[in-house]
């Protein structure tokens, strides 16, 4: 019973977590629109080509399956049409000698299924055109054309769906938790990041911003207010070699947001660190954005990263995901530049009084 009250207060706690993000962990952004109005709307059905492209892919499903179906049906009705005005239906009860339209089309039935055969390029050889009717010829062309242009948008649509970018950020993997410790004398809040696949992204670069509630010197309150934050490895933050995981760091200086923070202050403060890499993917040459958060919880003060890298016998480097989240406590300052300072005093036995009047009235 103990345990099944333990997970249903980590599932809770995970699902307030979730929901005080502007960035899940994913990097969807957790943010609605309220009262857009309909000629915003409208502007989405101009834009239907984005439109098609970012929708689900189950309303892809559907949209595809009733153009196709909705198409076969209004070109059937047409065919129906042509073949009522022409006579040649079989409550019409045409002649022997009658030229028909379309062979052996009878009824709505048959109408339809012509329009099928037409438009899929599909022929079982039971209907056929006649060259009788000029306007059963303009259908016929009309139909071709419409037909091919549907089957262009979306075979468009599909594949422009499966090599979006956003597929390739699956690949991407952030440490769940960041850390802060001491790197090479100063203090630095880290995280790590790899990259799953072997092909690599080029030109990537890494930054931050923190979101946070503040209020100006005026009083007004400035919601989700952004301060940038840079990111580095020892190379620099630009153009990053992303071939294997990469920690990277902040230095927590007097320009750091998180100047102010300590250890023991820093699960007090309200904000979220949402961090983003850009880069292009080197299959594809599609440029692609990753992103992640961290709220004030999972930034854990004095600890590391282990380490992932290593080298193995035959002079291979190898690299051990198993590690990749794992960190490990280390000495760390509160911050570099706060010192914590007694307020009382202590004795010191070598301290010797000296005396100012007598020394002046030695020298007098």
């Amino acid at each position: 019973m103990k345990c099944v009250m333990q997970m249903l207060r980590n599932c809770l706690a995970k699902r307030r977590l979730c929901q005080k993000r502007l960035v899940t962990k994913d990097g969807h952004c957790n943010i609605e629109y309220g009262n857009v109005r309909y000629s915003n709307f409208f502007a989405y059905m101009l834009d239907f080509w984005t439109t098609f492209v970012e929708i689900q892919w189950r309303f892809v499903f559907v949209f595809f399956v009733a153009s196709f179906t909705l198409s076969w049906f209004m070109f059937g009705l047409l065919w129906y049409w042509i073949a009522r005005s022409n006579g040649d239906l079989a409550w019409q009860q045409p002649s022997a000698n009658h030229n028909v339209c379309v062979l052996n089309l009878y009824g709505m039935t048959t109408a339809f299924l012509f329009s099928l055969e037409t438009q899929t390029t599909v022929g079982y050889g039971g209907l056929d055109i006649t060259p009788h009717c000029p306007s059963a010829i303009a259908l016929l062309i009309i139909q071709t054309l419409i037909g091919a242009i549907i089957n262009c948008f979306w075979c468009g649509v599909v594949m422009t769906k499966i090599s979006l970018p956003k597929k390739r950020v699956k690949t991407i993997a952030f440490s769940k938790m960041a850390v802060i410790c001491q790197n090479r004398g100063v203090i630095c809040l880290q995280i790590r990041v790899a990259n799953l696949r072997k092909s690599l992204l080029i030109g990537s670069q890494i930054y931050g911003k923190l979101l946070r509630t503040t209020i100006t010197p005026e009083g007004e309150t400035i919601i989700l207010d952004q301060v940038s934050v840079d990111f580095m490895v020892d190379v620099g933050k630009d153009n990053l070699f992303f071939v294997c995981p990469l920690t990277l760091y902040h230095v927590i200086d007097k320009t750091s947001p998180f100047f102010e923070m300590s250890v023991e202050t820093l699960n007090q403060q309200e904000f979220e660190l949402v961090v983003f890499l850009d880069g292009t993917a080197e299959s594809t040459s599609s440029s692609c954005q990753v992103r992640t958060s961290y709220l004030p919880q999972e930034i854990m003060w004095g600890y590391k990263f282990l380490p992932v890298i290593s080298r193995s016998k035959d002079g291979r480097y190898r690299v051990d995901f198993s590690n990749f989240d794992k960190v490990e406590p280390t000495v760390t300052a509160n911050s570099p530049y706060h010192y914590q300072c007694p307020t009382n005093g202590f004795d010191n036995p070598l301290f010797v009084v000296i005396s100012n009047d007598s020394s002046l009235s030695n020298k007098m």
